[in-house]
């Protein structure tokens, strides 16, 4: 499911227009990435958590001409799926 599906499913299931599916999406996502560059988690009891997860710098090769390459520290979003998400696609 690309976004454009996603807003067509929440105009749907919501009984709202495109338009107004649309922006409800867009905030939502704006609030959860504006959470995590705040450094903030952001919890969906049963769905799941958004984190910013710490990556340790490292020396990574390159396949190419086989030198190591030094790659930075670095923070990246991270997603745990909750129990309720975790047992609605495990269903047999």
């Amino acid at each position: 499911m690309n976004k454009a599906e996603l807003i067509n499913a929440i105009a749907e299931k919501g009984d709202y227009s495109k338009k107004d599916a649309e922006k409800a999406l867009t905030v939502v996502i704006d609030s959860i990435t504006g959470a995590l560059e705040n450094g903030d988690k952001v919890t969906l009891v049963g769905f799941g958590t958004f984190e910013v997860r710490e990556r340790a710098a490292k020396v990574a090769m390159n396949p190419l001409t086989k030198k190591p390459v030094p790659v930075p520290a670095r923070k990246v979003p991270a997603f745990k799926a909750g129990s309720a998400l975790k047992a609605a696609v495990d269903k047999k």
